[in-house]
């Protein structure tokens, strides 16, 4: 996020290759990495993004829609891609930076795009989710308050297409107390100077959303009330159960990283208990997300056993 640079490894939807990477391409600007003039002081938006051609479109057509206040600067860093997402981002024009690196890299395709970015707050956006201006400006304003060095915006699911497990799961999830409260699970996270000092300091971790939440205290991370991110979740129960155990893995490594911010974000009995207390009706959800939850951890621990912290298991099915 010289930045970023231990920022996290792997992040939502992209592999990770242990590769040195080449020097960036800057498509609009090429060979130039530094910020131009007429950029400082505006919001920084930077989008990673992997083989995302299918929804980079769908994202950027919010993000920069036509005649909008020229007041956001969106770096996309298209990152070791096979498809087009380089070129459909650079169909937005001058509005939208286009970065390429050859390397699969989360991590990476942070740095890349932190070399490119005019200034702070700075704006982490994952590919597949929707966001539009007036929400970024949102988060940029509630890090203009004092003591605030991270934020996001509240989460709306996008549910459509998706079986009855998957919707009786996200009933449960989205009503825990560290879902709501966490910058994790949004795909948008939103850093002062300050606060991007502080996830600098984190070692490569897999689940780094997690990490860049419990590194800062509940009063220095804020969940913007007036921003909001449509997060597109998976459509079947196998999806589901691909990206629980890369959520799995990610607590388990988090929890264990040397360097990491000494806390964890896994769902407590009496959270669960308390919801079916309050909302009897819940109860089949809550077996039906307990019943995920277990099987997800049970091959996480196989994959944590075999080292695959590089696997990413990606769910294609919220992209089609």
């Amino acid at each position: 996020m010289t930045l970023l640079a231990k920022f996290p490894e792997s992040c939502l939807h992209h592999a990770v290759q242990d590769l040195d990477p080449a020097t960036p391409h800057l498509a609009h600007d090429a060979g130039n990495l530094t910020e131009p003039a007429y950029l400082r002081g505006m919001v920084s938006v930077v989008v990673p993004a992997h083989n995302e051609a299918r929804v980079v479109g769908r994202l950027l057509g919010q993000l920069v829609p036509a005649g909008a206040p020229a007041d956001v600067d969106v770096i996309v860093v298209a990152n070791g891609c096979t498809d087009d997402t380089a070129g459909i981002a650079g169909r937005y024009g001058p509005r939208v930076r286009v970065v390429s690196i050859p390397v699969p890299s989360k991590r990476e395709a942070l740095l890349a795009g932190d070399r490119a970015a005019a200034g702070f707050p700075r704006i982490y956006v994952d590919a597949d989710v929707e966001i539009g201006p007036a929400d970024i400006r949102a988060l940029a304003d509630v890090l203009s308050r004092p003591g605030a060095l991270a934020a996001a915006p509240e989460r709306v699911l996008d549910l459509s297409g998706t079986s009855w497990l998957v919707r009786w799961y996200y009933d449960v999830w989205a009503r825990l107390p560290e879902v709501r409260g966490g910058l994790f699970g949004r795909g948008v996270i939103a850093l002062s100077e300050a606060g991007h000092a502080r996830v600098a300091s984190l070692p490569p971790l897999l689940a780094d959303d997690l990490a860049a939440s419990l590194v800062f205290a509940p009063d220095e991370r804020v969940i913007a009330p007036a921003a909001r991110v449509v997060v597109h979740v998976p459509r079947t129960a196998g999806d589901l159960l691909r990206r629980r155990v890369r959520a799995a893995m990610g607590v388990n490594q988090v929890e264990q990283a040397e360097g990491g911010p000494g806390a964890s974000a896994r769902t407590r009995p009496r959270d669960l208990l308390a919801l079916v207390r309050a909302k009897p009706w819940l109860a089949p959800r809550v077996a039906v997300f307990l019943a995920v939850a277990v099987a997800a951890r049970r091959r996480a621990r196989r994959e944590v056993r075999r080292n695959q912290y590089s696997t990413w298991l990606r769910d294609e099915s919220s992209r089609g």
